[in-house]
């Protein structure tokens, strides 16, 4: 009796690490600034725009967020910037027939969980650039923009991939899959 007990509590000890290992929580800095493209509907055309939108931020910030040496810099550039963001989208929205109000707003703004990678990021209200696109119903998508880790993950593609793994993480997905 003592030897199922002892593995019942083992089982249970090794759910609980695997539980707590998948559910990696990684806390963005307050020295971060996000940024966040949010498409009108999930249908085609909302998500087609929202790709081109969030193409558009990020070439056209991205290279002059990259020169900023700090979170200052970083604001400023980015509110030096708004008004030519806005031409610019309205310009892409034109130039796409895609006849649909959007909203720019720099500050504080909310962000739901998210989960990407297994890595789980914390809901709540962040220092970020929000492009809203009509109703903002649709499926969106968001990165960091100061520093500039989405130019990072874009370059790590072109790159090889390194993947570091965590040992016990392995062996219980091994025995839970």
């Amino acid at each position: 009796m003592k030897k199922y007990i002892l593995m019942f509590i083992i089982f249970l000890l090794a759910v609980f690490v695997y539980i707590n290992v998948n559910a990696e929580e990684i806390v963005i800095p307050d020295s971060a600034i996000r940024v966040r493209v949010i498409a009108n509907s999930n249908s085609i055309k909302d998500q087609k725009m929202k790709v081109m939108v969030k193409k558009y931020v990020s070439d056209y910030i991205y290279p002059k967020i990259v020169s900023a040496n700090n979170i200052e810099e970083a604001r400023d550039i980015i509110n030096d910037n708004l008004d030519n963001l806005n031409r610019g989208i309205d310009d892409l929205f034109d130039n796409s027939n895609y006849d649909m109000k959007f909203d720019i707003n720099y500050g504080d703004n909310y962000f739901p969980d998210k989960e990407y990678k297994g890595i789980k990021y914390k809901e709540g209200k962040y220092e970020s650039l929000v492009v809203t696109i009509g109703s903002g119903l649709g499926d969106n998508w968001w990165c960091v923009l100061f520093p500039p880790l989405c130019l990072l993950e874009g370059e790590e593609r072109d790159s090889n991939d390194t993947e570091y793994s965590f040992f016990v993480k392995d062996i219980l997905k091994k025995i839970f899959e």
